[in-house]
């Protein structure tokens, strides 16, 4: 009977004037589903008109709502799911509303992540509202870069800009609110202009923490931004310099940021001469975790014979595709201690499914190698799983050698 004339004793016109559709259907399976229905077709102020006009809801969205009213089907799409959500909100479907939520936060990551955010708040979602704090707080960088956080709206930039969490230097959120103001400018029909540009700003201008960066970023960035004032840029320059420092209205208080959390997986650690070796070979370890996290780099143990220095190349493997990688140097000081190796971006890790880390280190030939390895670790909230994994060629495993530590945001 779904989107069918047959015994059909209403019709609604779906969406905006241009692009409508009209769908037919049967107002006692509406009325038995949603409780909007029921009281639109048999309350008190009952329509009595057979053909009723909905501008504010998507054909397609709208259909989907019908489809899962009439046979419990949920037929979700990453093009409609957010005005799926928007139809199943305005007619009190709950379940589908929750598959919507469901799907979008499977579907969540840096790039879209800004945007679900806006939308996760005009639909009051605070679950998914959320995990688009934790993508945005982990990958601020990317996020503040995606073409998506140039399509919100002025509350959710000011409430971003505003965020003391996000983990990213302050030069990038104030390039990211230019890029803002640019693409606000061109939606209001205004000249891409520096005052054209403050004005649609207005106090979110204020609300970024220019006095933060340091003054090579400042003088190489801001300052030559043409949105600032003389004055204001005169007196920005003063505060770094002076002794005597000029009242800003600008925030002066540095962003916390996310505190990196390390899983440690060795309960001891030795080193021996003939023991451990790096000539080319690939340490490699398998993990999974039971909630969302975000990988920021390795702990690696260093030369067990006094200071020095490695190239290492670590990476990041889902199923054999590479999800992040760096080439980069690191100083151990001959202590037993783990050194952090950092990859470009955090990389967003989901829920039971083996990721494959790994190093190739070019330096001393002897250094520390764990002992007593653990199969399972809980950190704080998140539980990590290992297990050896085939690309290691170089003797890492569960139970010892390298790659002490995941370094992660959760």
């Amino acid at each position: 009977m779904f989107n069918n004339e047959l015994m059909a004793d209403v019709h609604f016109v779906v969406g905006p004037p241009g692009a409508t559709r009209t769908v037919p259907a049967h107002k006692y399976v509406l009325a038995v589903g949603s409780s909007v229905f029921y009281a639109m077709f048999y309350g008190d102020l009952a329509e009595v008109k057979s053909e009723i006009h909905i501008p504010d809801v998507e054909p397609a969205a709208f259909l989907i709502l019908l489809k899962y009213m009439y046979s419990d089907v949920i037929d979700l799409e990453a093009d409609t799911v957010l005005a799926t959500l928007y139809a199943a909100k305005k007619y009190i479907v709950p379940a589908l509303a929750k598959a919507c939520v469901n799907f979008l936060e499977t579907s969540l990551e840096a790039k879209n992540a800004c945007v679900l955010l806006s939308q996760s708040r005009l639909f009051e979602e605070p679950e998914l509202t959320q995990r688009c704090w934790e993508v945005i707080d982990a990958q601020a960088e990317m996020a503040l870069r995606s073409e998506g956080f140039c399509e919100i709206d002025r509350q959710t930039l000011e409430i971003i800009v505003t965020r003391e969490a996000l983990n990213t230097k302050e030069a990038v959120v104030f390039e990211a609110v230019l890029n803002w103001a640019e693409a606000e400018c061109k939606r209001q029909g205004l000249p891409v202009t520096p005052r054209n540009k403050r004005h649609v700003l207005g106090r979110a201008l204020y609300l970024v923490r220019i006095p933060t960066m340091t003054l090579e970023e400042f003088a190489n960035g801001a300052a030559q931004s043409d949105i600032l004032t003389l004055e204001e840029t005169h007196s920005i320059f003063l505060w770094y310099t002076a002794t005597n420092k000029p009242r800003l209205d600008f925030p002066l208080t540095k962003r916390k940021g996310l505190a990196p959390q390390r899983c440690h997986r060795f309960q001891s650690s030795a080193y021996r001469s003939n023991q451990w070796r790096y000539r080319g070979r690939c340490d490699s370890i398998q993990f999974a975790v039971d909630r969302r996290v975000f990988i920021a780099g390795l702990g690696l143990y260093g030369s067990s014979s006094g200071k020095a220095e490695y190239s290492v190349k670590i990476e990041l493997k889902r199923l054999g595709v590479v999800l992040a990688q760096n080439l980069t140097k690191f100083m151990s000081d001959g202590s037993s201690n783990t050194f952090p190796v950092w990859f470009e971006h955090p990389v967003q890790v989901e829920q039971d499914t083996f990721y494959t880390a790994s190093a190739v280190l070019d330096g001393s030939e002897l250094s520390y190698f764990g002992q007593e390895g653990m199969t399972e670790v809980q950190c704080g909230k998140v539980a990590f799983q290992f297990q050896c994994s085939s690309d290691s060629t170089n003797g890492t495993g569960v139970q010892g050698g390298q790659i002490p530590e995941l370094i992660f945001y959760a």
